[in-house]
């Protein structure tokens, strides 16, 4: 199963689903990124997946590959009671950080994390990921360098930047480094 952090954790139902679709994903290529169940009025069950491999980012027919296993993985088990739209994305350029290992891979690049309680008296850092250390996140924030627990993770993600656009989108390396 994934190795999520956090809160995601702490949700049943995310679990139950996250159990129920992930070994399918996993073997179309793919890997899940976040499930998440959103809405108020109407419940939307979101999926995040990227490529396993890492080459690019996933495409149209890909979230329509996803989508359609999914739905009837859903539809056999039925963990969700009531009506809900699926919705299977890429996590974008701006992606959220749900894993343990997105800290090191997105290492050297600008990112937000919430905490659900307060570390050295905040609950929100902004600052440039430094990797995961001793279950932590390391991030320098204003020239120091703060560790928060993954557990007490409530949120994080990448932050849009140029760099980060340039990274992804391959302009400004080398084709050898070319995603």
């Amino acid at each position: 199963m994934a190795e999520l952090i956090g809160q995601q954790l702490k949700d049943p139902l995310m679990m139950r689903i996250t159990e129920i679709i992930e070994p399918s994903i996993n073997a179309l290529g793919f890997e899940l990124v976040r499930v998440s169940m959103m809405g108020k009025d109407s419940n939307v069950l979101q999926i995040m997946a990227d490529r396993a491999d890492g080459n690019g980012s996933i495409n149209v027919e890909d979230c329509a590959e996803i989508s359609r296993t999914v739905s009837a993985l859903m539809d056999v088990e039925d963990p969700i009671s009531g009506a809900y739209h699926l919705e299977v994305s890429s996590p974008g350029i701006d992606r959220p950080l749900t894993r343990a290992k997105d800290f090191d891979v997105w290492r050297g690049f600008e990112a937000k994390v919430e905490l659900v309680m307060a570390q050295s008296g905040r609950r929100r850092f902004s600052g440039k990921l430094d990797g995961v250390e001793d279950d932590a996140v390391a991030l320098i924030v204003d020239g120091e360098r703060e560790l928060l627990p993954l557990a007490d993770i409530a949120k994080s993600k990448l932050v849009l930047t140029d760099e980060l656009i340039a990274h992804v989108t391959g302009k400004g390396r080398s084709d050898e480094n070319a995603e």
